[in-house]
Order: C-alpha cells, then sequence, then structure tokens
C-alpha cells in the first residue's frame, strides 16, 4: 500500500523505508536547490546517481554532502558535465552515457532557467524554451535506450505552465513582445507535453514519463527576479486567496521541494502517473479556473499539441529521433 504524501512532506519521508540498491538514477542540475536534494535522498537509500551541470566546479562543492551519504549508505554519485543551453555540451554529455552503456531505472530532468532577460543559446534559441525543453529534448531522446523496461522519465515543469501555452508559430519570439514569464511559461508547459509524447512512444516497452510541479521553493532558480517585486506578486497571490478562501501561498522548503520528484520516479504506481502531470505528491486534477494556483491547464496535456511539439522541436534541432 502506497503511503499518502502530500505538500509538506520531504524526499526522505517520501523514501522511507525503501532500498535503493543496484538502483540508478540520472538528475540534470545538482549544483544547487532541489537538484542537490534529490541527488542526496537517493543516495542515502543506497542509489547511484549521476549528476549533469553546467559548472563542475561548483558541483563538486555544492554536492559534499552528497557523497558524505552516499559514503554511509553504500551507494555512489558522480558528476557529468551539461550545458543545457548548448547542444554541442547536450550530444557530448549523451554520447559519453551511451558510450558508458550502464542503464537507469529513472531520468529526472530538473535543471531549468527562470524568468530570465531576453537572450539566446549558443545554437539561437530564446534561452529559456532552448535550455529548459529543447536541451532536455535532445538529451532525453538521445539516452532512452538506457532507460531500462521499468524506469521512468521525470521532468520537472512548474505550476508556472499556467502563465502560456506553447508558441509553435513564434517559439522565439521573433514577431511576438518577449515577456520572461510568458517564455518561461512555454518551456514549462513543454516539459510537461514532451512527458506526454515520450510515454506514448514509450511506454510500450515499459518505460513511462510524468511531468510535475515541485512547489514554490526559494532557490537560485530565483537569481533574475526582483524581490520586492516578487513579494508583490506573492501578495496579490494572497489577497485573492483571502478573498476565495483559498489556502494562502507558502514556500516549500527545499527537502519538500524534492519531495514529488523521488515519489514520481520511484514511489508512485506507474500506471498512474504515466503520461500525466504531478503536484504534492499527487496526480493533479485538470482545471481551467485561472483563480487558483493548483492543478494542471488542459492545453499542457493536449495529445494532439505534443505531437506537434515534439515535430517543432525535432525541426529546430535538426534531429529525428524514432
Amino acid at each position: 500500500m502506497v503511503a499518502d504524501f502530500g505538500a509538506e512532506s520531504t524526499a526522505d519521508e517520501v523514501l522511507h523505508g525503501l532500498d535503493l540498491k543496484g538502483r540508478r538514477i540520472f538528475v540534470t542540475g545538482t549544483s544547487a536547490g532541489i537538484g542537490v536534494e534529490t541527488a542526496r535522498a537517493l543516495v542515502a537509500r543506497g542509489a547511484d546517481v549521476v549528476g549533469a551541470v553546467r559548472d563542475l566546479a561548483k558541483a563538486e562543492r555544492a554536492t559534499i554532502g552528497v557523497r558524505e551519504a552516499a559514503d554511509r549508505s553504500g551507494g555512489s554519485f558522480s558528476l557529468t558535465e551539461l550545458d543545457l543551453a548548448s547542444l554541442a555540451s547536450v550530444r557530448s554529455c549523451a554520447e559519453r552515457l551511451v558510450a558508458d552503456g550502464r542503464p537507469f531505472d529513472a531520468v529526472i530532468a530538473n535543471a531549468a532557467v527562470m524568468a530570465c532577460p531576453p537572450s539566446k543559446t549558443a545554437d539561437g534559441f530564446e534561452m529559456q524554451f532552448g535550455t529548459n525543453h529543447l536541451g532536455h529534448f535532445v538529451l532525453v531522446n538521445r539516452i532512452a535506450s538506457l532507460i531500462r523496461p521499468g524506469g521512468r522519465l521525470v521532468m520537472v515543469s512548474s505550476a508556472a505552465h499556467r502563465n502560456s501555452d506553447v508558441d509553435l508559430d513564434d517559439p522565439g519570439f521573433e514577431r511576438t513582445a518577449y515577456d520572461p514569464w510568458v517564455a518561461y511559461g512555454r518551456s514549462k508547459t513543454a516539459n510537461v507535453l514532451f512527458a506526454v509524447e515520450f510515454d506514448r512512444r514509450h511506454k510500450g516497452r515499459g518505460v513511462r514519463a510524468v511531468a510535475l510541479h515541485p512547489g514554490g521553493i526559494q532557490t537560485e532558480l530565483n537569481r533574475y527576479l526582483d524581490p520586492a517585486a516578487l513579494q508583490a506578486v506573492i501578495d496579490r497571490i494572497n489577497e485573492g486567496a483571502a478573498m476565495s478562501g483559498a489556502k494562502v501561498f507558502s514556500y516549500k522548503s527545499i527537502p519538500q521541494g524534492a519531495a514529488t520528484s523521488v515519489w514520481a520516479a520511484l514511489v508512485a504506481p506507474a500506471d498512474k502517473v504515466g503520461g500525466l502531470y504531478c503536484e504534492d505528491c499527487h496526480v493533479a486534477e485538470s482545471t481551467t479556473n485561472m483563480e487558483v494556483r493548483i492543478g494542471i491547464r488542459p492545453y499542457a496535456l493536449n495529445p494532439d499539441t505534443a505531437k506537434a511539439l515534439w515535430a517543432k522541436s525535432e525541426e529546430m534541432v535538426g534531429e529525428h529521433f524514432a
């Protein structure tokens, strides 16, 4: 029987009692925030975790506690270089993993940038769509054969997917004014849609994909945000919550933020989460009510849009994935 976890559950609580020895898991973005905590919670139960990061020196410093936890449990932790804003780096990382040949039980696509100023990736893509979606799209597809039957792909999306659907006619804001939150929303919707289509393509061999919102957490992801402007947004949210009787916004801790990732990867029944979007260690309900802060917008689970995004992404990166 699966325990009932929720918004306040931590990654340690979700994984309590599990023996992950022999399980191998790949996590992007393990140099800060919930990526580091995700890796720590996994290796603490004996898992072998490979973390992918842009800055190896920074990650070595940030993951000292992860290595210590691995030493105590008999698990292992290693790092590999990955810059999701450069397809050359993405392809090089994938080639190293494929050449190594060892399979993964789960891939957790955790790394992201959020609400950054207008900028481009090394390949000329809008930074948030290029990093959060296209970088992971190429990486995951290139290592898909390494995900063993029974394994899972976990795409860490965001409640910010509610800001905007994908725009397949203008993904780079060439014809529309750039808005950092619209761009972030598009990239996070793309994460969900990618999980939907990946799940459809791979579930026949026993590999499932799921997307999720980890919760609002204070991490380096907020580095482009003005604290006063962010607080003003939170104040407006809570004013609306007070009027509607909804729960006011509060930040999760980093251990709470990592909980849904490990739950979706290793605890939740595959047939209950495959092709879906989760939050607070539960499958989210579909909603069109913009006044609520929970739930999944129907456009993010649209299978036709998911197929169209896949085709558009292949066109943009110049690769076809069967």
